[in-house]
């Protein structure tokens, strides 16, 4: 059995960063990747970074527009310590190295994103999770982060300390895609920071990796996951791959049109247009299409006017996009695009410090985590701002646990091990003539959240939502694999990912039918306004033993802040 203090399971932004806190602290400190690190899906993140770093600017201002565009439903003790540590975040990882494009005093450059009062958007071209992720790989090989790349995570591992009401987490069981063969690793703390879950939807931006795996296991293990119902719909993704197009397009000045070349945005949001929170672009792009105001279900993002200057200097990679994949030139046509399945606001349900409030010694980071600064809807760069202020605060959390009240090694038996082993086993064994193929389940369910699960939302689709899930589970019963070896199965992987999918299906499904009301990201056209008199509270959810979900409530942080009560939001 493979021994650590400190065990992270992804090794993205939030993963690594948590990372540097346990091995700079003198901590045997590991990362599991199921992909190389470099390959990890916030390399993806175009537009920025938040915080409130020009001296005109102030993080209260940042804090505010946080609560706002979350819809009144962000635990405010969170989104104030984000914002507040926000600036000394930045400025680590540009002393770290990180490119960020400068201005022309040499000062970090920023620009406008949606749902804020303020230019506070620091990037790096478009490519800025590309050089925040390359910055802290140099880091985590500097200091000698023990990498366990292209590692699957097949269990969290728990043990019941005496006296403890609460399970402790002790480790995990991972698969070695590259010879097929398990591994159990006993850690003092586990960091679940394996991003989100976007693939859930058929059309969306995220990787062939975010799968929701370290979500789904952590509700197996007895971690409440919250506010799944809440995903967020990027109002610009190419219209036929749903490749994401920055909101830094439109923070450059870019304009959203219809079909006709008109404006649309001033009916939705007169004061922010194209620059109003996602969830009302997302809303107002699609209502424009069902009055037939699209063309092929999209609409169009016109830059022409920015200049060919401006796009080749700071939006390099969206015109590269927008002609391999949409046959277009930005710089002389409009680019087609339509809202897609971007992120997930909920995950691993956690205090402000990223500690799990089901499993001690469990913590989460980044888009697997809720922490919950999102709430109903995420802001627009305060996604990479997440994993790298949240990576450093769990990462110094797990740090003061595991020389605190988690110095003892947890008791780890190899039963899990035994239990995975043989379910691989079985999973290979079923014979594959005539079995339910795993393309067609995902295909299925896909297309069903895309359909059911969207935009927009009702009773009447949710249910045709519920029935596709519980179709998908009742088929993913009787898969089986094709691909019966043991290195470098990609059969089996996907797989496993599928059954990861069906559970945050399942749970994204049955909390959105519960929550009957209309907040960010869930708009329910058969209860279109919100409701805070009931509803003011995170939707818990987690697996029984038996594989269902039961359904829970926890509270909403509030400060008390006065500014911070919940009102209209209007841009």
């Amino acid at each position: 059995m493979i021994q650590h203090d400190i065990l992270i399971i992804g090794a993205g932004l939030a993963g690594l960063r948590a990372a540097f806190e346990g091995v700079t602290a003198g901590l045997n400190t590991a990362v599991v990747s199921k992909i190389h690190p470099l390959r990890s899906h916030s390399c993806a993140a175009q537009g920025g970074v938040n915080a409130a770093i020009n001296p005109k600017d102030d993080w209260h201002h940042h804090a505010y527009d946080t609560v706002k565009g979350a819809d009144f439903i962000g635990d405010q003790d969170s989104i104030d310590l984000m914002c507040a540590e926000a600036p000394q975040a930045v400025l680590d990882i540009d002393a770290m190295g990180c490119p960020f494009s400068r201005e022309e005093d040499g000062t970090i450059a920023q620009r406008a994103f949606g749902g804020q009062n303020f230019p506070r958007t620091a990037y790096a071209a478009d490519r800025t999770g590309h050089a925040m992720l390359h910055t802290l790989w140099e880091q985590a090989i500097k200091y000698g982060v023990k990498v366990y790349d292209e590692y699957f995570l097949m269990s969290l591992t728990t043990d019941q300390p005496k006296g403890q009401k609460m399970p402790r987490a002790s480790g995990a069981v991972i698969l070695n895609i590259r010879d097929g063969s398990l591994h159990q690793i006993n850690a003092k703390a586990v960091c679940l920071a394996t991003g989100g879950y976007g693939r859930l939807f058929a059309n969306n931006t995220n990787a062939m990796t975010n799968t929701g795996d370290g979500v789904a296991h952590a509700m197996r293990a007895g971690a409440p996951a919250a506010d799944l119902e809440f995903v967020q719909f990027h109002p610009t993704g190419l219209k036929s791959s749903g490749i994401l197009i920055s909101e830094g397009v439109r923070g450059e000045g870019a304009y959203l049109i219809d079909k006709t070349g008109h404006r649309f945005m001033q009916k939705y949001a007169p004061n922010k247009l194209e620059l109003a929170s996602r969830d009302v672009v997302s809303r107002a792009m699609t209502t424009e299409v069902l009055k037939g105001n699209g063309v092929d279900g999209a609409v169009f993002l016109d830059v022409r006017h920015l200049g060919r200057d401006l796009i080749l200097e700071r939006l390099p990679q969206i015109r590269q996009l927008a002609i391999d994949f949409e046959g277009v030139d930005p710089i002389d046509e409009p680019i087609p695009v339509r809202p897609t399945c971007h992120y997930t606001m909920g995950g691993i349900r956690t205090d402000k410090t990223g500690q799990s409030i089901g499993v001690q010694g469990m913590f989460a980071a980044g888009e697997a985590a809720c922490v919950s600064v999102h709430g109903a809807n995420r802001l627009g760069a305060n996604s990479l701002l997440e994993t790298i202020v949240f990576g450093k605060i769990t990462g110094k959390a797990m740090v003061e646990y595991v020389k605190g009240p988690g110095h003892f090694r947890p008791h780890s038996s190899t039963a899990s091990l035994a239990e995975v082993s043989q379910a691989i086993t079985t999973l290979k064994a079923r014979p594959s003539k005539g079995a339910t193929k795993q393309a067609h389940i995902r295909d299925e369910l896909t297309k069903a959240m895309q359909e059911y699960c969207s935009v927009f939302r009702t009773a009447k689709t949710l249910a045709a939502a519920k029935k596709a899930v519980e179709k998908a589970k009742a088929d993913y019963a009787k898969l089986a694999v094709d691909d019966k070896s043991d290195a470098f199965n990609t059969d089996v992987i996907t797989a496993l990912e599928l059954g990861n999918l069906i559970l945050l299906a399942e749970a994204t499904v049955l909390t959105a039918i519960e929550r009957t009301e209309s907040r960010g990201a869930h708009a329910r056209e058969d209860y279109p306004t919100r409701n805070d008199k009931k509803w003011m509270t995170h939707i818990t959810a987690v697996a029984t033993p038996k594989g269902e979900i039961k359904l829970g409530r926890d509270a909403v942080r509030q400060t008390g802040n006065p500014q911070y009560a919940p009102a209209e939001r209007k841009y």
